[in-house]
This record gives structure tokens, sequence and C-alpha cells, in this order.
């Protein structure tokens, strides 16, 4: 006999990697890569994602809310974050999305690089970034890698109601190369991707009753990191992105455990 608290069949359960499959097979990558590397290491596609992906993000912004952490850093940035250990156990699609096959064999082949995946500690690995009161910002800067590689970023729109750009700056760091400036809005699905070491840039400041969320994931060429340099990576994530909490408890968490500790 039915069990009386049967509701049917369960619903499928959403395939990320597929769907990046089918999407990424439609871009002609090798015209993109000639266009990244013309451009110093920099991409921008208004539309990128499939809907169905696009659907999942926005969906995963509603998940993480209550988890955001503000921060403010005067002079430089305000604005809210969610960083990887928060994103996994509210919202798990986002490491689908992150680790899928499809995708990260496209952006190596964009590249010309082969792309790791960045330690499990790291909680910059995939974030969101919510800007939702007024003046929220982020000043002009660079993704610093403090990995031994380099470190890339795909910049991925997921909401935006507001007037903030994306201002940034090309060749800044190529000898004898003219600095090119543009800025632009990232619609919801769009992608920029770029080495953080070489892109100056910066989001603009927020209006009166604007919302703007976007979405970061991070792969690295080579994920080894002095510990000078994982002092600085993690203190700078404390203050400025995600709270001492998400950081230095999730880290503790994924630290390998000694032999005697597994015993």
């Amino acid at each position: 006999m039915q069990a009386l608290h049967d509701s049917g069949p369960a619903a499928p359960v959403f395939d990320v990697h597929q769907a990046m499959l089918a999407r990424l097979a439609g871009f002609d990558v090798q015209a993109l890569r000639r266009a990244f590397t013309d451009d110093g290491a920099f991409l921008y596609l208004p539309a990128f994602l499939p809907d169905s992906v696009t659907d999942q993000l926005i969906a995963a912004v509603k998940a993480v809310e209550p988890a955001v952490n503000r921060n403010y850093l005067p002079g430089h940035k305000q604005g809210g974050s969610v960083g990887r250990h928060m994103i996994d156990k509210l919202a798990p699609v986002i490491s689908d999305l992150y680790r899928s096959p499809a995708l990260i064999d496209w952006l190596e082949r964009l590249s010309g690089e082969r792309l790791r995946v960045v330690p499990a500690e790291d909680p910059h690995a995939y974030a969101f970034y919510f800007y939702t009161r007024c003046g929220d910002h982020i000043a002009w800067h660079y993704d610093t890698s403090y990995y031994a590689g380099r470190r890339y970023t795909l910049l991925v729109g997921v909401i935006d109601e507001s007037s903030c750009r994306l201002d940034y700056q090309l060749h800044t760091r190529e000898r004898g190369a003219a600095v090119v400036a543009a800025s632009l809005q990232i619609p919801p699905g769009g992608l920029v991707f770029f080495d953080g070491d070489k892109l100056r840039h910066r989001i603009t400041p927020l209006g009166e009753g604007e919302i703007r969320v976007s979405l970061t994931l991070e792969y690295v060429t080579d994920p080894k990191m002095n510990l000078g340099g994982r002092l600085i990576s993690d203190m700078k994530d404390a203050l400025a992105y995600f709270g001492f909490r998400q950081v230095f408890r999730a880290r503790a968490r994924n630290r390998p455990r000694s032999a005697r500790e597994r015993a």
C-alpha cells in the first residue's frame, strides 16, 4: 500500500555540468581566445550562462542571504560577502558549477593554461558579493594572487537592478602598451574572465533603492602558497570580506589531520 505521505516522485536533480556542456559547445573558443589575448587576458560576454543555470544562481542568492557578512573599509570598500564555506552549506549547486569539467576545460582553452581549483580552505574559491545599501562599492584594485601561480577570476552577473558599473583598465602592467579604459554592466548570466594580477578595476557606488549581486569563481595555475602569503590572504579575507568566523573556523575544519588525530 502506498505511504500516506508519499508526495510522488522526487524532483530531478539539476545537472549543471550537462547544462554547461551544451552551452559552451556553441562558442567559438578560438576566436574568444584571440580576443582574450589581445585585451591583455580579459574577456566580456554579456550572454554566457544558459537561463537554467542563471535561475539556479538567483535561487542560490536567496538561500545564502541570511549568511551575508557586511564589511566596510574606509576609502576602499563597502558591501556584503558570502564565501565558499557558507555557500557549501546553503547552496551546493555553486560548487557543482565551479567544478564542472566542461567549464574548466573551456576556461583552460580560453586562457591557454592548465587551471586548478583552489584548496578547500580558501573562501574565495567561489563567493557572492552583495551590493544592497546605498554607497556599496569597491575602489580601484587588482585581484592579487598570493598563490605561487596566476589567479584567474570568473565574474558572473546574477542580479543587477542598479546603476553600478564595472570600470576597468587594460594593459596597465604591460611595458610600452597604451592603457585602455572602459566601463560596463554585467547582466544576469553575463561573464567577465580575467587574470587577476593584470586587470585594474572597480565597482562604482550603488544608488538609493538599488541592488546588485555577483558571483566570482577563482582558479589558479599553481595552488601552492607560502605561510606569509597565507597569513596575508587570511587576514584580508577576514577583515575585508567574510569575517573571522568564516575564514578561520573553516580553515580549522579543513586542516589535514595528523596520524595521531586520525587514530
